[in-house]
């Protein structure tokens, strides 16, 4: 009997962290089709959602030296439910980052700006850390959610290093840490590139008015 209440426990908890992110990414899709509709311009190129298993909640709150309940998992472990966003340009990162910021019902916890700030081994990304109602049947839900923005570049730079590193795990060689970083390098200025490129379209498609 116990073994099914901690079970129902669990799923419930799971059920409440889709429920939060079902409305993120609602409020996500429903911000960037409004752009399209009202500047022709979808900042967001696609978003990707997912949920850690109990099995990787339990192995995260082992690592802390933690007692595996559902109250420690809500308290300690704020990424159990994740939104991954990929955007064509830094620019739309932050941009999406501020439409986030003004939702009334959204609280920003935490912000980790790895564009500004990359990690040693090169990885870019905006990491937000929400708080966003879920409203059940007879109570609310506030619940936290991660949010990761970046760009399509950094995104691929990011998959490709997760691959690399998954292969070697924490012996990965000195010479492929140093490719990593000069890539990451490099893909920054290709972001770079690509925007001043948008930016010098859009102004040669949309010319001032002449003055004369």
């Amino acid at each position: 009997m116990m073994e099914k209440k901690m079970v129902m426990e669990w799923a419930r908890l799971l059920m409440n962290y889709k429920f939060a992110l079902d409305e993120v990414e609602t409020k996500l899709t429903i911000l960037n089709e409004e752009l399209q509709f009202v500047q022709h311009y979808n900042p967001i190129e696609h978003l990707k959602t997912r949920i850690k298993t109990p099995e990787s909640i339990t192995e995260k709150l082992l690592r802390k030296g933690l007692e595996v309940t559902t109250e420690n998992a809500i308290k300690h472990i704020r990424d159990i439910a994740g939104v991954r966003v990929t955007c064509s340009f830094s620019t739309d990162v932050y941009r999406v980052y501020e439409m986030i910021n003004r939702q009334s019902d959204v609280q920003v916890l935490e912000v980790k700006d790895y564009i500004q700030n990359p990690k040693p081994n090169g990885y870019q990304s905006l990491h937000l850390i929400i708080q966003i109602p879920v409203f059940l049947s007879d109570r609310i839900e506030h619940v936290n959610v991660e949010i990761q923005l970046r760009t399509v570049a950094m995104d691929f730079w990011a998959s490709l290093e997760h691959k690399i590193y998954y292969h070697f795990h924490e012996d990965m060689p000195e010479s492929i840490r140093d490719q990593l970083k000069e890539t990451a390098l490099m893909i920054s200025s290709l972001d770079k590139r690509m925007m001043g490129l948008n930016e010098e379209v859009k102004r040669l498609a949309n010319p001032l008015p002449s003055l004369l």
